[in-house]
Protein backbone atom coordinates (compact mmCIF):
# COMPACT_ATOMS: atom_id res chain seq x y z
CA UNK A 1 0.00 0.00 0.00
CA UNK A 2 1.70 3.51 -0.90
CA UNK A 3 2.56 5.49 1.88
CA UNK A 4 0.84 8.32 3.39
CA UNK A 5 2.31 11.58 2.46
CA UNK A 6 3.80 13.89 4.19
CA UNK A 7 5.37 10.90 6.51
CA UNK A 8 7.72 12.43 9.45
CA UNK A 9 9.37 9.63 11.80
CA UNK A 10 10.63 10.65 15.43
CA UNK A 11 13.31 8.49 16.76
CA UNK A 12 13.40 9.16 20.50
CA UNK A 13 9.73 9.53 21.69
CA UNK A 14 10.60 10.77 24.88
CA UNK A 15 8.99 14.26 26.14
CA UNK A 16 10.66 16.19 23.28
CA UNK A 17 9.55 13.52 20.71
CA UNK A 18 5.74 13.75 22.27
CA UNK A 19 5.53 17.70 22.22
CA UNK A 20 6.85 17.52 18.44
CA UNK A 21 4.59 14.83 17.49
CA UNK A 22 1.48 16.92 19.40
CA UNK A 23 2.19 19.78 17.49
CA UNK A 24 1.85 17.89 14.12
CA UNK A 25 -1.13 16.52 14.97
CA UNK A 26 -2.65 19.81 16.14
CA UNK A 27 -1.35 22.22 13.14
CA UNK A 28 -2.21 19.15 10.51
CA UNK A 29 1.49 19.00 9.04
CA UNK A 30 1.61 15.17 8.40
CA UNK A 31 -0.65 12.72 7.28
CA UNK A 32 1.75 9.93 8.88
CA UNK A 33 3.84 9.86 12.22
CA UNK A 34 5.93 7.05 12.94
CA UNK A 35 7.53 7.31 16.82
CA UNK A 36 10.14 5.01 17.88
CA UNK A 37 11.45 4.31 21.27
CA UNK A 38 12.99 1.84 23.72
CA UNK A 39 10.22 2.51 25.65
CA UNK A 40 7.79 0.54 24.08
CA UNK A 41 5.13 0.91 26.89
CA UNK A 42 5.04 4.25 27.36
CA UNK A 43 5.11 4.97 23.06
CA UNK A 44 2.25 2.66 23.02
CA UNK A 45 0.26 4.68 25.50
CA UNK A 46 1.56 8.03 23.76
CA UNK A 47 0.34 6.72 20.27
CA UNK A 48 -2.86 6.05 21.68
CA UNK A 49 -3.72 8.86 23.67
CA UNK A 50 -2.55 10.78 20.35
CA UNK A 51 -4.32 9.34 17.63
CA UNK A 52 -8.05 9.38 19.92
CA UNK A 53 -8.01 13.14 19.59
CA UNK A 54 -8.35 11.95 15.49
CA UNK A 55 -12.05 13.00 14.78
CA UNK A 56 -10.72 16.74 16.34
CA UNK A 57 -7.75 17.88 13.70
CA UNK A 58 -6.80 17.06 10.45
CA UNK A 59 -6.56 13.27 9.01
CA UNK A 60 -3.40 11.96 10.45
CA UNK A 61 -2.33 8.47 11.29
CA UNK A 62 0.25 7.92 14.47
CA UNK A 63 1.42 5.00 14.91
CA UNK A 64 4.57 2.68 17.18
CA UNK A 65 6.90 1.59 15.12
CA UNK A 66 10.86 0.21 14.74
CA UNK A 67 13.50 1.50 12.01
CA UNK A 68 11.85 -0.63 8.93
CA UNK A 69 8.90 1.55 9.89
CA UNK A 70 10.38 4.51 8.67
CA UNK A 71 10.61 3.79 4.95
CA UNK A 72 9.61 6.66 2.59
CA UNK A 73 10.22 9.21 5.40
CA UNK A 74 9.93 13.21 4.17
CA UNK A 75 11.92 14.12 7.47
CA UNK A 76 13.42 11.83 10.21
CA UNK A 77 13.83 13.82 13.51
CA UNK A 78 15.91 12.42 15.89
CA UNK A 79 15.56 13.74 19.47
CA UNK A 80 16.90 10.03 21.42
CA UNK A 81 19.96 10.76 23.71
CA UNK A 82 20.71 11.10 27.28
CA UNK A 83 18.89 13.99 28.66
CA UNK A 84 20.51 16.85 30.83
CA UNK A 85 20.64 16.71 33.99
CA UNK A 86 20.35 19.66 36.88
CA UNK A 87 23.99 20.74 36.79
CA UNK A 88 25.23 19.49 33.53
CA UNK A 89 25.84 21.95 30.21
CA UNK A 90 24.64 20.29 26.84
CA UNK A 91 28.60 19.42 26.28
CA UNK A 92 28.41 17.01 29.11
CA UNK A 93 26.60 14.33 27.45
CA UNK A 94 28.19 14.41 24.26
CA UNK A 95 30.01 11.31 24.26
CA UNK A 96 27.45 8.99 24.94
CA UNK A 97 25.18 10.75 22.95
CA UNK A 98 27.68 10.57 20.06
CA UNK A 99 27.59 6.77 20.18
CA UNK A 100 24.86 6.43 20.44
CA UNK A 101 23.98 7.94 17.06
CA UNK A 102 26.85 5.71 15.83
CA UNK A 103 23.63 2.72 16.05
CA UNK A 104 20.84 5.60 15.06
CA UNK A 105 22.04 7.04 11.50
CA UNK A 106 22.95 3.89 9.77
CA UNK A 107 19.42 2.37 10.16
CA UNK A 108 18.35 5.74 9.29
CA UNK A 109 20.25 5.88 6.15
CA UNK A 110 19.32 2.42 5.47
CA UNK A 111 15.12 2.76 5.53
CA UNK A 112 14.94 6.11 4.53
CA UNK A 113 18.02 7.23 2.45
CA UNK A 114 16.18 10.41 1.14
CA UNK A 115 15.09 11.85 4.30
CA UNK A 116 16.00 15.04 5.65
CA UNK A 117 17.99 14.37 9.16
CA UNK A 118 16.47 16.80 12.10
CA UNK A 119 18.76 16.83 14.76
CA UNK A 120 16.96 17.89 18.28
CA UNK A 121 19.40 15.74 20.68
CA UNK A 122 21.92 17.53 22.80
CA UNK A 123 24.70 19.03 22.52
CA UNK A 124 22.88 19.84 18.87
CA UNK A 125 25.98 21.50 17.07
CA UNK A 126 27.77 18.26 17.90
CA UNK A 127 25.40 15.53 16.94
CA UNK A 128 24.21 17.49 13.78
CA UNK A 129 28.22 17.07 13.06
CA UNK A 130 28.16 13.26 13.96
CA UNK A 131 24.90 13.02 11.78
CA UNK A 132 26.43 14.68 8.59
CA UNK A 133 30.14 12.27 9.32
CA UNK A 134 28.43 9.51 9.83
CA UNK A 135 25.74 9.64 7.33
CA UNK A 136 27.89 10.39 4.19
CA UNK A 137 24.58 12.50 3.19
CA UNK A 138 24.95 15.83 1.47
CA UNK A 139 24.94 18.58 3.93
CA UNK A 140 22.21 19.92 3.08
CA UNK A 141 20.25 17.28 3.87
CA UNK A 142 21.41 17.25 7.57
CA UNK A 143 20.72 20.01 9.76
CA UNK A 144 20.24 20.74 13.64
CA UNK A 145 17.81 22.55 15.56
CA UNK A 146 20.15 25.43 16.34
CA UNK A 147 19.49 28.36 17.90
CA UNK A 148 15.63 28.93 16.28
CA UNK A 149 14.45 28.19 20.19
CA UNK A 150 16.83 30.39 21.91
CA UNK A 151 15.89 33.33 18.85
CA UNK A 152 11.78 32.80 19.79
CA UNK A 153 13.02 33.19 23.48
CA UNK A 154 14.94 36.28 22.52
CA UNK A 155 12.24 37.87 20.13
CA UNK A 156 9.76 37.03 22.93
CA UNK A 157 11.24 38.85 25.99
CA UNK A 158 12.50 41.63 23.57
CA UNK A 159 8.42 41.62 22.71
CA UNK A 160 7.66 42.05 26.14
CA UNK A 161 10.31 45.17 26.85
CA UNK A 162 9.27 46.73 23.78
CA UNK A 163 5.46 46.46 24.33
CA UNK A 164 5.48 44.61 20.63
CA UNK A 165 4.16 41.65 19.32
CA UNK A 166 7.38 39.41 19.08
CA UNK A 167 6.67 38.11 15.49
CA UNK A 168 7.63 41.91 14.63
CA UNK A 169 11.19 41.35 16.12
CA UNK A 170 14.06 39.63 14.29
CA UNK A 171 16.68 39.25 16.34
CA UNK A 172 18.79 35.79 16.26
CA UNK A 173 20.86 34.20 18.92
CA UNK A 174 23.51 32.53 16.67
CA UNK A 175 26.39 30.23 17.12
CA UNK A 176 26.36 27.12 19.88
CA UNK A 177 22.76 26.43 20.98
CA UNK A 178 24.69 26.35 24.52
CA UNK A 179 26.74 28.41 26.37
CA UNK A 180 29.10 30.17 24.26
CA UNK A 181 25.78 31.19 22.26
CA UNK A 182 25.21 35.02 21.50
CA UNK A 183 22.86 37.79 20.40
CA UNK A 184 23.50 39.44 17.12
CA UNK A 185 22.46 42.93 18.71
CA UNK A 186 23.82 44.63 15.66
CA UNK A 187 20.90 43.33 12.64
CA UNK A 188 18.60 42.91 15.54
CA UNK A 189 14.95 44.78 13.89
CA UNK A 190 11.64 46.08 14.88
CA UNK A 191 9.42 46.40 12.26
CA UNK A 192 11.94 47.38 9.51
CA UNK A 193 14.20 50.00 11.61
CA UNK A 194 17.18 48.56 13.20
CA UNK A 195 16.97 48.24 16.93
CA UNK A 196 19.46 50.77 17.82
CA UNK A 197 17.19 53.41 16.07
CA UNK A 198 13.99 51.83 17.54
CA UNK A 199 15.47 52.57 21.13
CA UNK A 200 17.03 55.86 20.62
CA UNK A 201 13.41 57.07 19.10
CA UNK A 202 11.46 55.34 22.09
CA UNK A 203 10.10 57.42 24.97
CA UNK A 204 11.46 56.01 27.70
CA UNK A 205 15.09 55.74 26.20
CA UNK A 206 15.93 58.29 28.47
CA UNK A 207 14.91 56.33 32.13
CA UNK A 208 15.04 52.75 30.12
CA UNK A 209 19.30 52.24 30.61
CA UNK A 210 19.10 49.79 27.49
CA UNK A 211 22.11 48.15 27.57
CA UNK A 212 22.16 47.01 30.81
CA UNK A 213 18.27 45.62 29.86
CA UNK A 214 19.19 44.34 26.94
CA UNK A 215 22.04 42.52 28.77
CA UNK A 216 20.06 40.84 30.92
CA UNK A 217 17.49 39.44 28.44
CA UNK A 218 21.00 38.11 26.75
CA UNK A 219 21.51 36.31 30.42
CA UNK A 220 18.04 35.48 30.68
CA UNK A 221 17.60 33.65 26.94
CA UNK A 222 21.01 31.74 28.06
CA UNK A 223 19.79 30.24 31.17
CA UNK A 224 16.23 29.66 30.46
CA UNK A 225 17.45 25.92 29.63
CA UNK A 226 18.92 25.76 32.72
CA UNK A 227 16.01 27.67 34.70
CA UNK A 228 13.46 25.53 32.81
CA UNK A 229 14.71 22.03 34.07
CA UNK A 230 15.70 23.20 37.55
CA UNK A 231 11.85 23.82 37.49
CA UNK A 232 10.28 20.88 36.00
CA UNK A 233 13.33 18.43 34.78
CA UNK A 234 13.38 18.85 30.87
CA UNK A 235 12.13 21.16 28.18
CA UNK A 236 10.05 20.34 25.74
CA UNK A 237 6.81 22.66 24.61
CA UNK A 238 9.09 25.46 23.45
CA UNK A 239 11.74 22.99 21.21
CA UNK A 240 8.40 20.96 19.75
CA UNK A 241 6.92 24.57 18.65
CA UNK A 242 10.00 25.48 17.21
CA UNK A 243 10.67 22.16 15.29
CA UNK A 244 7.24 22.15 13.95
CA UNK A 245 8.27 25.51 12.66
CA UNK A 246 11.34 24.10 11.31
CA UNK A 247 8.94 21.07 8.77
CA UNK A 248 6.81 23.27 7.79
CA UNK A 249 9.48 25.57 6.05
CA UNK A 250 10.93 21.82 4.86
CA UNK A 251 7.91 20.18 3.78
CA UNK A 252 6.07 23.70 2.29
CA UNK A 253 9.00 24.05 0.36
CA UNK A 254 8.89 27.53 2.15
CA UNK A 255 12.75 29.00 1.74
CA UNK A 256 12.41 30.61 5.11
CA UNK A 257 15.19 32.30 7.03
CA UNK A 258 15.85 30.09 10.30
CA UNK A 259 19.21 29.91 12.67
CA UNK A 260 19.55 26.17 12.19
CA UNK A 261 22.71 24.44 12.42
CA UNK A 262 24.70 23.60 9.41
CA UNK A 263 27.63 22.93 8.07
CA UNK A 264 29.87 26.27 8.50
CA UNK A 265 31.86 26.87 5.35
CA UNK A 266 34.81 29.94 4.95
CA UNK A 267 32.67 31.73 7.61
CA UNK A 268 34.51 34.40 9.47
CA UNK A 269 37.66 31.73 8.23
CA UNK A 270 35.65 29.09 10.69
CA UNK A 271 35.36 25.58 8.39
CA UNK A 272 34.11 22.23 9.10
CA UNK A 273 31.80 22.57 12.21
CA UNK A 274 28.12 22.69 12.65
CA UNK A 275 26.55 25.91 14.44
CA UNK A 276 23.68 28.46 13.48
CA UNK A 277 23.57 31.31 11.12
CA UNK A 278 20.46 32.25 9.62
CA UNK A 279 19.90 29.59 6.71
CA UNK A 280 17.14 29.41 3.78
CA UNK A 281 15.51 26.17 4.69
CA UNK A 282 13.50 24.53 1.79
CA UNK A 283 12.68 20.87 0.70
CA UNK A 284 15.94 20.01 0.35
CA UNK A 285 16.93 20.94 3.76
CA UNK A 286 19.33 23.88 3.71
CA UNK A 287 19.14 25.71 0.44
CA UNK A 288 21.90 28.50 1.40
CA UNK A 289 23.30 29.99 4.43
CA UNK A 290 23.27 34.20 4.71
CA UNK A 291 26.88 35.31 5.58
CA UNK A 292 26.04 37.88 7.87
CA UNK A 293 28.00 41.24 8.44
CA UNK A 294 28.89 40.48 11.98
CA UNK A 295 30.58 43.64 13.78
CA UNK A 296 34.39 42.97 15.74
CA UNK A 297 32.49 41.79 19.08
CA UNK A 298 30.27 39.73 17.67
CA UNK A 299 33.05 37.72 15.15
CA UNK A 300 35.60 37.08 17.89
CA UNK A 301 32.09 35.52 18.93
CA UNK A 302 31.67 33.15 16.99
CA UNK A 303 34.65 32.62 16.58
CA UNK A 304 35.26 31.14 20.23
CA UNK A 305 31.49 29.59 20.32
CA UNK A 306 33.19 27.28 16.88
CA UNK A 307 36.67 26.55 18.87
CA UNK A 308 34.06 25.33 21.80
CA UNK A 309 32.21 22.90 19.59
CA UNK A 310 35.41 21.30 17.63
CA UNK A 311 36.88 20.79 21.27
CA UNK A 312 33.82 18.94 22.35
CA UNK A 313 33.87 17.18 18.64
CA UNK A 314 37.54 16.02 19.09
CA UNK A 315 36.79 14.62 22.27
CA UNK A 316 33.58 12.88 21.06
CA UNK A 317 36.16 10.85 19.08
CA UNK A 318 34.61 12.57 15.71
Amino acid sequence: MKELRPKISIIGSGNVGVRYAYVLVIKGLARKIVMLDVNKKRLEGDVLDLSHGAPYVSPVEVVAGDYPDIKDSDIVVITAGKNITPGQTRLDVAKVNVGLYKTIIPEVVKYAPDAVILVVSNPVDVLSYAAYKISGKPKEKVIGSGTVLDSARLRFLLGNHCNIDSRNIHAYILGEHGDSEFPVWSKAMVGGISFNDYCRACKNYETCKSSFRLENIFKEVKDSAYRIISCKGETSYGIGLSLARITRAVLNNENSILPVSFLVEDFCGINDVYMSLPAIVNREGVREVINLDLNEKETELFKKSAQAIKKVISESGL
